[in-house]
């Protein structure tokens, strides 16, 4: 095992009240890829800038590599002094460094270089600090949210750049597929301790549940004890003074850690205001179409939005989603064709750029609208403190200005907001934007469990695959010309579907242009391809494979939901999240074949 180049041992840190760390970790070595998760306000991006030498600790260990070299992913970058976004990232380059690097990422993450950067948008600004960090390529990476304000071409470069780099990595992101694919290493920052998976994110959830209910185990023996100690102290032998002190003491020794033990942080409770049912029909847009100049946003276009579909939209940035969102709901009018809204429309809109937000309001009053301390939700009268602490705010916090909140606290608080205003069609712009996991699951379920109607646009893949019913994609995903097309299912389904549309006009082309080698029928018709035999052998024979495998992964699961397994026998319980992964894995690759052979069967019989 090669030394460590970062160690962080027995961290703590207090701003007053409760310690935010207390006894956390940290350990990097060459060449690791460690994920940071924990809920929102656990430390986390507090113990990344304590490793890159930002924050000092109150105490313990902080030990950094002296030939080491460290960048940290600042939050919001300070370009003052710099006149171009090239002289920026320059500025991160150590002697012997390749200025040549810099001009590679920045062309990559969609900038000239060129650029003033007092006028770059928050997504340029964290493409710049990327470029910044990345360049040098240091022996250590500590990236703090990388992902917010990419579009999804850039977070896939951003993957890859991430997977072959040299550098150590400890990185903080709300997007679950990122980390499955760039971690090795997970460490969870809980109650402000830490604790280490050698393995990736894909693993994290199982391990955190077994931990957590092994907790609650002993958390349970420990208050039985209690109750045997303190009957015999009640109704033992009392002969032996001395031996009763001795077991008196252990018992408030018992007791004061039972009473001392601090459980994880709840999860928020939430559900959408029921709003009356919307028309069946809620959208029809037909033929829109939409130009600024001479480049074309959307050309035309047309979709019909019924009561209960979820739809995303996807694309890279400046493709032009938000334009063609606010089409839809009527917000800006087409320059062609018409929408149509339906009847008892009620919409509830989260913008992701905050706007709604004033940094000197109080959480309590821009919950009520200023109308006291009272708010309706579901038509039933809530104390605004008591709504508070469903999505995990204190009673304390009601007086606080917004501005005081991390950005997961705000996002929270947006999301407290529309989900106490009636509603059947919820617009959701960037929703997953700092969202701890377990709030992100909240979200997951309310969205697929809602009657009305949800459209939405993320970058985050694997929310889009849980959540809607149809993806909505420009034609042309590496250069976007205005034409949109529907897709079913989510983006993992739209990536298939063009995939097989992909292959099949590549074979279309490759016919044309051999020589015309197709029989005619008797009436001139040219007769129609059909599946080969070994195409005909897969369509048929996928899916018995597909239920097999589904078995399989059936019975390890069953296996794993013993909660004692994790303790008793790490080795198994590893081996069988290994064999769960490959299987998971092969599943997949056989639905995605089955799917474009399905295509192919029904473009070949018409």
């Amino acid at each position: 095992m090669a030394p460590p180049i970062l160690k962080l041992d027995d961290i703590f840190l207090s701003f007053g009240g409760a310690p935010l760390l207390a006894g956390a970790a940290l350990q990097v070595e060459p060449g690791d890829k460690i994920c940071l998760v924990g809920r929102n306000g656990s430390g986390k991006s507090t113990l990344l800038k304590i490793a890159a030498g930002l924050v000092e600790a109150q105490s313990g260990e902080v030990f950094r590599h002296p030939s080491s070299t460290v960048r940290y992913l600042e939050q919001a970058p300070d370009f003052a002094g710099f006149s171009t976004v090239q002289a920026y990232a320059e500025a991160g380059l150590g002697p012997g460094d390749d200025p040549y690097r810099v001009t590679y990422l920045l062309s990559h993450l969609g900038l000239t270089g060129e650029e003033d950067p007092g006028t770059l948008s928050g997504g340029e600004s964290r493409r710049a600090a990327l470029a910044r960090v990345l360049a040098p390529e240091p022996d250590i990476l500590l990236l703090d949210e990388p992902t917010n304000h990419l579009d999804l071409p850039t977070i896939e470069w951003l993957e890859g750049e991430l997977q072959k780099t040299r550098s150590a990595l400890v990185l903080i992101s709300h997007d679950r597929r990122f980390l499955e694919k760039v971690s090795t290493a997970t460490v969870w920052l809980d109650r402000g301790a830490s604790r280490r998976l050698d393995r990736g994110f894909a693993h994290f959830e199982a391990w955190r549940d077994q931990v957590l209910e092994a907790e609650e185990l002993e958390q349970h023996k420990l208050g039985k004890a209690i109750e045997r100690e303190e009957h015999w102290l009640r109704y033992g032998v009392t002969a032996r003074r001395k031996r009763n002190m001795r077991r008196l003491g252990e018992l408030q020794s018992m007791r004061s850690q039972y009473r001392g033990h601090k459980g994880p942080q709840g999860t928020v409770q939430a559900t959408v205001s029921d709003a009356q049912d919307s028309g069946k029909l809620v959208i029809e847009a037909e033929k829109i179409t939409k130009s600024f100049g001479d480049r074309a946003i959307v050309t035309p276009f047309s979709i019909r939005v019924h009561r209960g579909d979820c739809i995303g939209l996807v694309g890279p940035n400046g493709a032009g989603k938000t334009t063609l969102l606010k089409m839809l709901t009527g917000q800006l009018s087409p320059d062609s064709g018409t929408v149509k809204l339906g009847t008892n429309l009620e919409i509830a809109t989260l913008d992701q750029k905050r706007e709604d937000l004033d940094p000197e309001d109080t959480l309590a009053n821009y919950l009520t609208d200023g109308r006291g301390e009272n708010l309706i939700v579901n038509g039933e009268q809530r104390h605004v403190t008591g709504y508070m602490k469903e999505f995990l705010f204190q009673p304390e916090q009601a007086r606080t200005p917004i501005r005081s909140l991390s950005g997961g606290e705000r996002a929270r608080l947006m999301l407290a907001r529309i989900l106490s205003r009636p509603a059947n069609l919820l617009i959701l712009d960037e929703p997953t934007n700092d969202l701890d996991i377990e709030t992100l699951d909240l979200l997951q379920e309310i969205v697929a469990g809602f009657p009305g109607t949800v459209i939405l646009v993320s970058h985050d893949r694997d929310f889009l695959d849980r959540t809607v019913t149809s993806t909505i994609a420009p034609a042309v995903p590496d250069a976007p010309d205005g034409r949109w097309i529907e897709y079913a299912g989510g983006y993992t389904d739209m990536l298939a579907q063009r995939k097989g549309a992909l292959e099949e006009r590549r074979k279309a082309e490759k016919a044309a242009e051999k020589p015309k080698t197709q029989e005619t029928t008797a009436s001139g018709a040219v007769s129609k391809g059909k599946l080969s035999f070994k195409q005909k052998f897969a369509l048929d024979n996928l899916p018995k494979e597909m239920a097999k495998t589904e078995t399989e992964i059936a019975k390890r699961e069953l296996v794993m939901a013993d909660p004692s397994l994790f303790t008793r026998d790490p080795a198994a319980f590893n081996r069988l999240a290994g064999e769960m992964e490959k299987l998971r894995a092969s599943l997949t690759k056989m639905e995605e074949e089955w799917l474009e052979l399905e295509m192919l069967r029904e473009e070949l019989e018409g």
